[in-house]
């Protein structure tokens, strides 16, 4: 029998098939499965048509049969077949899709979508065998046909036995080599485990021979061997159910299959679009951070199928980063696919959806923190502070969207509280929205800086996350009310105490421009306080940085040293400022003793090191002395 060679063209193609055109082997799984799926569609399709023919889905099915023996891996259908012209043509000219040209023909519009559409997934079966043979027998013909070939050397097709309609492809499954396994495809578990991945939710039944034990019924404690035809796949996926059939406890059972995680989802949200995009979602918001969430191992992205069939595994263009904990699937027959279906061709529909996607994250995001407090609270300790990285990261692009969803301790409320809620009860003559930074809320609450506006009556966020301020920079105003650390050079509430201040500040000139003089390089200046009450020093800063933010940038590679421009205040209301202007009038040692040990004491409440710890207990010395 005379071999016939493919197209020259087709040739080339199809040695790019085997060697570049798919990333992953276990692919020629999925391409044969889909292939078969489309040719039971086609009599669907022709049972519409003909009233002679009548389909019953119950005969129509998917079997895969591995024989470790003969090193072959078979893929059975009850499908429509192909005559030996269409054998000539389908598989002959590589890349010229049957199942195409049948959709141009046929129009399909019913919800039955035939997923070939390139013609060449067929040829992904040489990446793993090096013989592949077809044996198919066509609806409405006694004659059955064989196509056979050995990969770009060419093919032959001769007459062949056959007493079912549909077709067969046998592949001889390649020997191992020293960098690759063939045999995981002749590995029942191995199979089950690829079906499962991609081609779950086709929608007929894809059956396998499965072996293993169980207790004999007559003798207690042995097992028999037993072999059973099982149907792997679940055919019928639960986006495409209606929502009023199923429970919460279904949504979590499929969370659960997929593997999205180990804990219980606080939510999930579950989407049938038909509009300028037609797809079908279902979106997980979990309920604990997964262990690799803050690290770069961490991969975002939804499942991403066409048609019930898998794509890709990750899909990042999803989902902005400020969401990247949501977990699910999105399914859509719209996508624009590349030749090997593993990656879009544009990214236009893609788009849509994502924005789609985003506008329902956001709004059972904010469905949550007005009705379900508790919960959001519980997903705000997983996440929060991925949504301050979202207010943060693109230079505040995203802080529109995300601002109305943080939540920050309150020093009123004595828990959390959102920026909404923080500026409805402000009282009128509250001009800012005041925060405080510290390691953490009991070590806010000891603040000197606090005193101030506390004793006015104000709410003050408590920031303890190292993102916070640097996020809040970049809102910089929530309904027209600016942001102000406690710890900033202007509260905005001395001004009653304006003409008082000035008047200390007049009279002791002379003494604190001492004091700058002997801190000179560590402080930017020296004054009295207007915050303080009861404490008797601390720092306070001017311009764009805090104390908490050089803490943060100190912490990081690469840091070169950046600091804040400190203000060391001095409580002149406090009987240590007595004690200053005495060393002042008559001992100017004591004075640069007094003015070292109340910078370090400011330093210390703050969290920042001393720079001489040794010089520090000296001093504490010299005055216990």
């Amino acid at each position: 029998m005379a071999k016939k060679q493919f197209q020259a063209e087709s040739k080339r193609l199809l040695e790019m098939m085997i060697n570049s055109i798919y990333t992953q082997r276990e692919i020629f799984l999925r391409e044969l499965i889909s292939n078969s799926s489309d040719a039971i569609d086609k009599i669907y399709y022709r049972a519409l048509s003909d009233d002679q023919l009548v389909f019953n889905k119950e005969d129509y099915y998917i079997k895969v049969t591995a024989d470790k023996e003969s090193r072959t891996l078979t893929i059975s259908d009850t499908g429509i077949g192909m005559t030996q012209e269409e054998l000539e043509n389908n598989l002959g000219v590589i890349a010229k899709s049957g199942s195409l040209a049948f959709k141009k023909e046929n129009e399909l519009k019913d919800g039955h979508n035939i997923i070939g559409q390139f013609g060449v997934g067929f040829y992904s079966a040489f990446m793993v065998a090096d013989v592949v043979t077809v044996i198919s027998k066509p609806l409405g013909s006694d004659e059955a046909f064989k196509w056979e070939s050995e990969g770009a050397d060419g093919y032959t097709i001769e007459k062949a036995e056959k007493a079912t309609v549909g077709t067969d492809i046998i592949m001889k499954i390649k020997d191992n080599t020293e960098d690759d396994n063939y045999d995981e495809f002749l590995e029942e578990y191995r199979l089950r485990a690829i079906i499962k991945k991609y081609s779950d939710f086709i929608r007929y039944p894809i059956k396998m021979d499965v072996k293993g034990q169980r207790p004999k019924e007559d003798a207690e404690g042995e097992f028999e061997e037993y072999q059973e035809e099982q149907t792997i796949n679940s055919m019928v996926p639960i986006w495409r159910k209606n929502k009023s059939e199923l429970t919460d406890e279904d949504y979590h059972n499929f969370y659960m299959e997929k593997r999205y995680g180990f804990d219980k989802p606080l939510k999930h949200v579950h989407i049938s679009a038909d509009g300028a995009v037609v797809y079908n979602a279902i979106l997980f918001i979990p309920e604990h951070t997964p262990f690799d969430y803050y690290s770069k191992e961490y991969e975002k992205g939804l499942e991403l199928y066409s048609n019930g069939v898998l794509i890709m595994d990750k899909c990042a263009d999803l989902l902005p980063d400020y969401f990247s904990f949501v977990k699910g699937m999105v399914d859509s027959e719209d996508l624009s696919l590349n030749i090997s279906r593993e990656m879009l061709q544009h990214d236009r529909q893609l788009k849509l959806i994502a924005k789609n996607i985003k506008s329902k994250i956001k709004s059972q995001l904010q469905s949550m923190l007005k009705d379900e407090r508790e919960q959001y609270e519980k997903f705000y300790g997983s996440f929060g502070r991925q949504l301050k990285y979202g207010v943060y990261s693109d230079y505040g692009a995203n802080k529109d969207v995300l601002q109305d969803l943080l939540l920050f301790h309150s020093s009123k409320e004595k828990k959390l509280v959102s920026l909404d809620e923080y500026v409805s009860r402000m009282p009128e003559d509250q001009k800012y929205i005041y925060y405080a930074a510290g390691d953490s809320i009991e070590r806010i609450e000891k603040l000197p800086q606090t005193e101030g506006v506390l004793d006015k009556g104000y709410e003050i966020l408590y920031f303890t996350d190292d993102i916070d301020e640097f996020a809040i920079k970049m809102i910089m105003s929530y309904k027209e009310k600016e942001f102000r650390s406690v710890s900033s050079g202007d509260l905005g509430i001395e001004a009653d105490e304006k003409d008082k201040d000035n008047k200390v500040q007049d009279a002791d000139k002379e003494l604190f421009a001492a004091m700058k003089e002997l801190l000179s390089g560590k402080v930017k200046d020296v004054k009295a306080s207007k915050r303080l009450k009861s404490h008797p020093v601390c720092l306070s800063t001017e311009g764009e940085l805090s104390i908490e933010m050089e803490k943060v940038l100190s912490a990081m590679p690469n840091s070169q040293e950046v600091k804040a421009d400190k203000v060391l205040e001095i409580n002149v209301n406090h009987e240590v400022f007595q004690a200053l202007k005495n060393a002042q009038a008559s001992d100017k040692e004591k004075l640069a003793l007094y003015t070292s040990l109340l910078f370090n004491q400011a330093l210390l409440i703050e969290g920042l090191p001393l720079q001489d710890p040794v010089e520090f207990t000296n001093d504490i010395c010299k005055i216990m002395a």
